[in-house]
């Protein structure tokens, strides 16, 4: 029953706003402290690669960014879920601001891996399944960007792009399983759980401490807009007045 309670708390937008103030705070330290040493770890201390020499480092910012805009989209599709089901006010809050920060990182996944793609495969670009399927989930999520200005009542906006986003989750397996499904220039999952990674540990290290970077660094601006998007929401409320008359002084 308490784990309930905590769920309801949870969906108030007042308790949402007061409990992430220190919150934010420090997953955007965590965040920054991780890129920089990620960062500098990847690019400058990592060995070369044998046949790709250094342009293979590019894989320090194309993987974290490529993996966490996948993840970004569950994200979003389940807060759009939860918004459905228990009309919870807040989950839709976090939707919208899903979207442009899943955008925005699938955008670098693509300009990344073209960037990559030159001095590998001797192109900036090809069709093959892997990138159909990013260019799709960029779509996903300027559509869900562009429908929440394009309806002026915002509870049907959230409903429909809640909608939007449920159906375009069966593109995310797909991404996932594209190299194994079709011929694709992408070579298979570097990391992998279940089976002997195909990285060597001091390529891999920095590797999977930028992945955990990105997501600290995707949680702290989801948080970060969120909090303003309840602020505008919420705006006529008295405890926004509050806050409002408060930082005026």
């Amino acid at each position: 029953m308490a784990s309930w309670q905590w769920f309801h708390r949870l969906g108030s937008p007042k308790w949402f706003y007061e409990k992430t103030t220190r919150w934010t705070q420090v997953i955007g330290v965590l965040a920054f402290a991780m890129l920089s040493v990620g960062i500098v770890w990847g690019l400058g201390f990592a060995p070369a690669d044998l046949k790709q020499g250094n342009s293979y480092r590019i894989i320090y910012i194309h993987v974290p960014v490529a993996v966490v805009s996948m993840a970004g989209y569950y994200v979003m599709a389940i807060a759009g879920a939860v918004g459905l089901i228990w009309r919870m006010k807040l989950s839709y809050m976090v939707m919208k601001n899903a979207a442009p920060i899943g955008a925005a990182l699938t955008f670098l996944a693509l300009l990344t891996g073209a960037v990559w793609g030159k001095p590998t495969w001797g192109t900036y670009w090809v069709w093959d399944a892997r990138i159909t399927s990013m260019v799709i989930l960029l779509f996903l999520y300027l559509g869900i960007t562009a429908l929440q200005e394009a309806y002026q009542n915002q509870e049907s906006a959230d409903k429909t792009c809640a909608i939007l986003a449920l159906v375009g989750m069966v593109n995310i397996p797909i991404i996932y399983k594209s190299v194994d499904w079709w011929f694709t220039l992408h070579q298979p999952a570097t990391l992998k759980l279940t089976e002997k990674s195909s990285i060597a540990p001091e390529m891999a290290y920095p590797l999977i401490l930028m992945i955990f970077a990105v997501y600290m660094f995707y949680a702290w601006v989801l948080l970060r807009r969120t909090r303003v998007e309840v602020l505008q929401r919420e705006s006529k409320t008295q405890w926004v007045q509050d806050i409002v008359t408060g930082s005026s002084r």
